[in-house]
């Protein structure tokens, strides 16, 4: 069993102004992640920042005004994962509600396109049309926009990718990321970036009389998408996200999501009403991202454009098949690389780089984020670009804390100049293109600078935890007010908690799941556990510390608390 370093959060502050009625351990949760009144949990829509500190917009908002007014044909250039699928229904859903007459969308093909607005994309579009809007790329298209700028096609960059040493020379670019913006929050997703433009526009609108009395469109309705394409990017929940995602799921969980959304939360077999934001991201996003891995994200698209919920049914169902082609192709190719890492001679490799011939370049991230999870090192997977394209690698990389993925890409590139052809991504996650020849010398460097940049302390894999649950806490009532208390997500983490216990009992469920009741011996009393994916032939300790999260178990209509294990060690 891998040992974990439990490591508890402690509240820099004590929790203040909290009504009776708000449980101690909600407001010890909420402290520990710096919420310590009731005013920082307060996700109202007009606590949103203002689109006016988001840079870029003046130029950005003359272009699509002059778009609408004049009747120009604009194409939204979309990305083929959730962020880049939920961000394009928002562009023309949006664009459309606020008047403009000809919007149509494209997404690259991965294996034929590449990534982003790419000259490829470019030379594809016949006819052309007047305005290319990207939506969750565009920062790293210098050769695409200056394609489309060729043909006469004017751009606009949305997008909220950290930039590189060169921007596309593009007609207006909004993008929070980019040096000298001033907008306070610098993790909008994509489908975030264009939420605020599409705000600015429609201010920028009504300032120029484009709306008759009570025509002015509630752009509010595209909150559930914004919510799916926030939770799915991971990108972190800070107060503005959790504000834009709240309001989503409160659409959904009201029934007055987009027909499409409320068709994939019912084919993934969660319940509407009871919604929460990891819902959004392990049940809903992955069918989303699916089409985009291994078929066509129009697919994706079409569903969340779709306002008829026979046809939104049957896009959620498409799509589900393709997520269930994906979950195999994507363990078959776990248990490879798995193999491979036992195998490997520099099995002790601080950077890890896998490469098979026969896998899929649509779920190398997949690949990267388990052997990630498992390893706890930084990991790049990579497979050929196509099956046309065998001489060059796609690779996409997951990282730990401390190695921020994206400058370690751009320190080898620098280090190594020519060795990688493209690259780019955030601290935590990226992309990158090979020539196949040159992968053995880019293992080496990967791991040479992964040795630098990390020590032991950050290979230690380590659980932050809220500390125990005091005797009788765990009850179905505190269960409720922690789902509520959401959204949690990415650097707003679920409440995890760890306590001593004695294993009454266990069994396996399938093949590798685990079900045990658990005694507190403070008190004697007997709790309803389970572990995923975590029997490998060995029983649990006797007496074990459990990190967990206290979840509600909705079997046959009928609510109870369970404890849902994340680690177990003996104690």
């Amino acid at each position: 069993m891998k040992r974990i370093n439990l490591r508890r959060r402690v509240p820099s502050a004590k929790p203040q102004g909290w009504g009776a009625d708000v449980h101690p351990v909600v407001q010890h949760v909420f402290a520990a992640r710096g919420v310590f009144s009731p005013t920082d949990a307060e996700y109202r829509l007009a606590r949103l920042l203002s689109p006016q500190q988001l840079g870029g917009l003046d130029k950005a908002m003359a272009l699509l005004s002059e778009a609408i007014r004049d009747d120009w044909t604009i194409l939204i250039a979309g990305d083929y994962d959730c962020d880049g699928a939920t961000g394009t229904a928002v562009a023309v859903r949006g664009l459309r509600m606020l008047g403009a007459r000809h919007v149509d969308y494209v997404v690259p093909n991965r294996f034929i396109h590449g990534y982003g607005l790419s000259p490829a994309l470019v030379e594809s579009l016949q006819p052309a049309p007047q305005l290319i809007v990207t939506v969750d790329n565009g920062v790293a298209s210098v050769a695409g926009v200056a394609a489309a700028q060729a043909r006469g096609i004017r751009v606009v960059v949305t997008d909220h990718h950290l930039p590189g040493e060169q921007l596309p020379a593009a007609d207006a670019m909004v993008n929070p990321n980019l040096g000298g913006d001033t907008f306070p929050s610098k993790s909008l997703a994509g489908v975030g970036v264009m939420f605020y433009l599409l705000l600015a526009l429609r201010a920028s609108l009504r300032e120029q009389g484009m709306f008759a009395a009570g025509s002015e469109p509630d752009l509010s309705v595209l909150l559930d998408l914004v919510a799916v394409g926030t939770v799915a990017d991971l990108v972190p929940l800070d107060f503005n996200n959790r504000v834009l995602v709240e309001a989503g799921m409160r659409r959904i969980r009201g029934g007055r999501g987009h027909a499409g959304v409320m068709a994939l939360v019912d084919a993934s077999q969660r319940s509407a009403a009871t919604l929460c934001a990891s819902d959004l991201g392990y049940a809903v996003g992955p069918r989303l991202n699916a089409a985009g891995r291994l078929e066509d994200m129009r697919i994706g698209v079409e569903c969340l454009l779709t306002d008829d919920a026979a046809q939104a049914r049957r896009y959620a169902e498409l799509l589900t098949s393709i997520n269930q082609e994906r979950r195999e192709l994507q363990a078959a190719m776990v248990a490879e690389a798995e193999v491979m890492v036992s195998r490997a001679a520099d099995v002790d490799a601080v950077g890890v780089a896998l490469f098979e011939p026969t896998w899929h370049a649509g779920v190398v991230g997949l690949v990267a984020s388990k052997l990630k999870e498992r390893l706890h090192r930084p990991v790049i997977a990579f497979a050929p670009a196509s099956e046309d394209m065998q001489d060059e690698l796609r690779g996409s990389a997951r990282s730990i804390s401390g190695f921020h993925i994206r400058d370690a890409l751009a320190m080898i590139d620098a280090r190594h100049p020519g060795l990688i052809m493209r690259f780019g991504g955030h601290a935590m996650a990226a992309g990158l293109s090979l020539r196949t020849e040159d992968y053995p010398r880019f293992a080496e460097a990967f791991d040479a600078i992964a040795r630098e940049w990390l020590d032991d302390d950050h290979l230690q894999a380590v659980q932050h935890t809220d500390g125990e649950l005091p005797p009788g806490a765990a009850t179905l009532d505190l269960a409720r007010q922690l789902r509520a208390a959401g959204p949690w997500g990415q650097a707003f983490p679920e409440p995890v908690f760890d306590n001593l216990f004695e294993c009454a009992s266990w069994k396996v469920m399938g093949q590798t799941h685990l079900r045990l009741s658990l005694r507190d011996p403070r008190d004697g009393s007997v709790h309803d556990a389970v572990m995923f994916n975590a029997y490998d032939g060995t029983p649990p300790p006797v007496m074990l510390r459990a990190a967990y999260e206290l979840v509600i178990n909705d079997w046959q209509g009928r609510e109870s608390p369970r404890l849902l294990l994340r680690y177990i060690e003996p104690a």
